[in-house]
């Protein structure tokens, strides 16, 4: 199994999913490979809830980093989660098209890279 998504299992351990149930955990490697982690948080209005893949990347963007190369996503159920639209925006933010992203299936893992999950964006290094 790959390391990065035991990383995103351990890091969806600290998830708080009282509403969903639907434990989520993502970790992601830099460039440099430095590797952040993040856990989905929710909150009873579901739109202040904070998704694991957001918050991985919010705190490699605290700490200066901009250039990554892979994340990990891994769920409770082991089923082979995704980004969602909106985690895939905000990775599109700040990686290229060719982001791999890998998602925990229990026994195996599916991969992708972000721009075959949200194909046709406009990435940042698109308009430098």
């Amino acid at each position: 199994m790959d390391d990065l998504i035991e990383l995103a299992r351990e890091a969806r351990e600290a998830s708080y999913a009282p509403y969903s149930e639907y434990a989520v955990g993502a970790a992601l490697e830099t460039s440099d490979g430095t590797l952040f982690t993040g856990c989905n948080i929710e909150n009873a209005n579901y739109s202040n809830s904070v998704h694991a893949e957001e918050l991985a990347l919010s705190e490699a963007v605290r700490e200066g980093y901009r250039e990554f190369d892979r994340i990990a996503v891994s769920s409770s159920e082991e089923d082979g989660v995704t980004p969602c639209g909106m985690c895939r925006q905000s990775l599109a933010e700040f990686c290229p098209e060719d982001l791999e992203v890998l998602c925990d299936e229990g026994d195996t893992v599916s991969g992708y890279t972000l721009g075959e999950l949200i194909p046709n964006t406009i990435h940042r290094g698109m308009l430098e």
